[in-house]
């Protein structure tokens, strides 16, 4: 089913103040007809179809749930990767391609079925370098890939995030789990089980006028020379600096290269699986925080996301 009033194009797009599947308001007409239909999957890409947003039904509770990028991300991957797996067998150079701004729940899927994960600066184009360097050099089997903001690609005959094919595939795998007895939102809840419950959080910082860029730059200069020992309860255990192509363990202080090109980001590794990243917007006057944890349930990883996002922003 198509919403009529959605169903032809308008570059003034009229049903929407803000056509991008990441804001909830987008999915209002949506979910309204959702409801009606009593439909299992509400999906929606924003204009040029790069990005996927998704609402999945609860069959216990009847109510919709939004997954978030790196939520649809996981399910999409982790289904391709097992259907792969049981219909042609892995690849012994499988490679799972994820941005470092994405959860860590890819990190655990990538690790239970043997593949590689690999990972790119934040940009969907990195992770199209990484498609075009197995090609060439022979080495990797690109089996997904995947970004937090919304974006991800199954197979390569694209080079960038691709909302169609990512659909598809998710279709897919909802037809799939249908024939379990399970809803998608029921295969979320088999992943959260399976490898812990990931969630994780983006904070903007808006510094406008001429001290805005100087303010962030001083942000990123002070924490590169003042590093924290802590984070929301969480033990620094590594700061990655990508301006720097360094990875500092603060346990041992061996430092390495992170092997990536170089970008003003700065990377938290913490304990319990917990992590942060802060990086200035190249195009705005922002910074971008980004974090995640672990957590037992997701009552557990809300709580513990709440108190890392206050002392990050802090």
């Amino acid at each position: 089913y198509v919403v009529p009033e959605q169903e032809l194009p308008d570059g003034n797009f009229p049903t929407v103040s803000y056509p991008n599947p990441e804001a909830a308001e987008a999915f209002t007409l949506g979910l309204g007809m959702a409801k009606e239909l009593d439909a299992d999957l509400v999906l929606a890409t924003d204009p040029d179809a790069d990005r996927l947003g998704v609402y999945v039904k609860d069959s216990k509770t009847g109510e919709y749930h939004s997954l978030t990028g790196n939520m649809s991300g996981c399910l999409i991957g982790a289904y391709e990767i097992s259907q792969r797996k049981e219909k042609q067998g892995l690849p012994a150079d499988g490679a799972f391609v994820k941005s470092i701004v994405s959860t860590n729940l890819a990190d655990a899927i990538a690790a239970d079925y043997g593949v590689k994960l690999y990972e790119v600066l934040t940009g969907f184009k990195f992770i199209g370098q990484k498609m075009l360097e197995f090609e060439t050099k022979g080495n990797g089997t690109y089996l997904f890939g995947m970004e937090e903001s919304y974006g991800c690609l199954p197979g390569t005959y694209c080079r960038d995030k691709d909302a169609v094919v990512a659909s598809m595939a998710l279709c897919e795998a909802a037809a799939y789990y249908k024939t379990q007895g399970k809803t998608l939102w029921d295969a979320m809840l088999d992943l959260y089980e399976k490898y812990g419950y990931y969630r994780e959080g983006l904070e903007t910082k808006t510094l406008k006028g001429i001290d805005g860029a100087a303010q962030i730059q001083e942000l990123m200069s002070n924490s590169r020379k003042n590093p924290p020992k802590k984070l929301g309860g969480f033990d620094v255990l590594a700061v990655r600096d990508y301006k720097e192509d360094t990875r500092k363990d603060t346990v041992t202080g061996e430092v390495t290269k992170t092997g990536l090109p170089e970008s003003n980001v700065l990377y938290y590794e913490l304990s319990d699986n917990a992590w942060c990243c802060m990086r200035p917007s190249g195009t705005e006057p922002k910074i971008k925080y980004y974090f995640g944890v672990k957590g037992s349930s997701l009552e557990d990883a809300e709580k513990k996301l709440a108190v890392l996002k206050e002392d990050l922003l802090k």
